[in-house]
């Protein structure tokens, strides 16, 4: 079976990189191999009304392979009427991964979400939020706040927020930090299961990684940009996807379209940018649903999802080369635009 399987894809790995681009032009064997074949999406465990699941890495647990982003429920163009619907509809369509943090939205974000989950929807839904704080005392009073507004006892999924810099993951793990809260809390039975997220650099997520590793501790969970821009440039997919599959951490993607950046890429739509970061061998897309419109899209490339052939693959990687270049386009790699807790030290204690 092995034998099979791997002449299948040296097989594949061949034919792509004899790809021409429409210029005539072949596209390099690294990005033939690196941006689809190497990139199989993780098979499914299960369906609900036409919406695959996948295994939240070594877990038991269960998660809809499109999530909801908690960041855009909480803006003031959304109502929090509108924002309730999203919610409530997604779950009502087999979606069960949410997405959250403290931060967002000033807990906003939170707030409308905690609303949304009462009337039963809370058994729905598969919770995840994320904490700034890194001492223990602020990462606790995060969490407990957390609790509060979305109106919960319990959250399914407990991620540190914003590894985005080069101390983050020794400090994370000093006597009394935030892992030893988030251990705590766990055996309180408040959370669940433990990740992290970043936005910055494929580096201080495989320093999170290993350094995790040393302290005998494995985080369930990785959350990063996943996206047709992030392949060409300081890739996290490249990069820490393998890795986190090596050790059995789910990889949950995050910004499909950079920021809408994607879409300053000529002949490549929303709808494709989604398709493709669903298409990697990610376990679960969150994409941001401002309005009932951006969910009914979304939902519209999950429902029966089937992923891009390596070609299709291609055929985006080839557009978005050009709008990639030097990360132009990604400022949360390249800039402190989006770094919240850079901007507000004191959220990490």
């Amino acid at each position: 079976m092995k034998r099979r399987i791997f002449l299948k894809q040296a097989t594949a790995t061949a034919a792509l990189a004899g790809l021409k681009s429409a210029t005539g032009q072949s596209i390099t064997k690294e990005i033939a191999l690196q941006g689809a074949a190497a990139h199989d999406p993780l098979p499914f465990a299960s369906t609900v009304n036409g919406i695959g699941r996948r295994k939240l890495g070594n877990s038991g647990a269960e998660v809809s392979i499109l999530g909801i982003g908690g960041y855009h429920l909480g803006l003031s163009d959304t109502s929090e009427q509108e924002a309730i619907k999203i919610i409530r509809k997604g779950l009502d369509e087999g979606i069960n991964f949410l997405d959250n943090c403290w931060d967002y939205n000033e807990g906003v974000s939170e707030e409308r979400m905690g609303k949304a989950l009462q009337d039963g929807y809370r058994q729905k839904a598969f919770l995840m939020t994320k904490i700034d704080g890194r001492t223990g005392v602020e990462a606790r009073r995060q969490l407990e706040e957390s609790l509060r507004r979305l109106k919960t006892d319990h959250i399914d999924l407990l991620q540190i927020h914003e590894v985005i810099r080069t101390g983050d993951p020794a400090q994370a793990f000093l006597p009394g930090n935030v892992v030893d809260v988030l251990k705590q809390v766990r055996q309180e039975g408040k959370i669940s299961y433990i990740g992290f997220t970043g936005h910055k650099s494929p580096d201080m997520h495989l320093n999170m990684i290993e350094t995790a590793e040393k302290h005998g501790f494995k985080f369930d969970t990785v959350q990063m940009p996943v996206n047709a821009l992030d392949e060409h440039y300081n890739s996290f997919g490249q990069r820490v996807i393998p890795v986190a599959q090596k050790h059995g951490i789910a990889v949950l993607g995050m910004k499909p379209l950079s920021n809408g950046a994607i879409l300053k890429t000529p002949g490549v739509t929303a709808t494709e940018a989604l398709h493709y970061a669903m298409s990697v061998p990610v376990t679960v897309t969150i994409t941001g649903c401002e309005s009932m419109a951006n969910l009914e899209q979304a939902l519209g490339v999950a429902r029966n999802f089937k992923p891009m052939t390596p070609q299709q693959k291609l055929a985006i990687l080839e557009k978005t080369a050009p709008t990639s270049k030097d990360g132009k386009f990604e400022d949360y790699k390249s800039s402190n635009m989006y770094d919240g807790t850079i901007h507000n030290p004191k959220w990490l204690g």
